[in-house]
């Protein structure tokens, strides 16, 4: 079989160090990071000012992101993704792009308590003040009634961490 990279990417609720972890994966790893912020806020600057905004623009940009990713990973390149995983639909297309392409994944599933995140969170506002309007504990919320922890029923190639590095 032909040298394909391998797939890295992350399940946490909101807080729980994904884009962290996902720096640190990258360079363990000698591969790409790619981030759904960087390629959301270079695509859209200052047209996602809700999460329904967010929604919309994340969706459009999946499909080019899809390609490019399953292309570096057909030529051997490991791809970090800093793209959240935190609903079985979400992580299902994850593994569809890999399976496509018959690529190795692993899912990271950082296994936050919501204090854990929302101290990271209170953390985050006063290291990066731009992010404020959205690090609040109301987006917390709000976001987490969204989030599915991964089961075992899913048959994902998983790595659990359960506490801050």
């Amino acid at each position: 079989m032909e040298n394909k990279g391998k797939l890295f990417f992350f399940c946490g609720k909101m807080g729980a160090g994904k884009s962290t972890k996902s720096r640190t994966v990258a360079t363990v790893n000698n591969a790409i990071l790619i981030s759904e912020d960087d390629w959301l806020s270079a695509h859209y600057p200052s047209q996602i000012q809700t999460f329904d905004d967010y929604i919309q623009y994340s969706n459009l940009i999946k499909p080019f992101v899809k390609s490019h990713v399953q292309n570096l990973l057909s030529i051997g390149v490991n791809v970090v993704m800093d793209f959240p995983a935190n609903t079985v639909k979400q992580r299902s297309w994850f593994v569809s792009l890999c399976s496509e392409v018959n690529s190795d994944y692993e899912l990271w599933y950082l296994a936050l308590t919501d204090e854990q995140c929302l101290s990271q969170i209170a953390m985050r506002r006063v290291e990066q003040p731009e992010r404020s309007m959205f690090d609040t504990e109301a987006v917390f919320h709000h976001v987490t009634q969204y989030f599915e922890a991964p089961t075992a029923s899913e048959g994902l190639n998983l790595v659990a961490v359960e506490s801050i590095e």
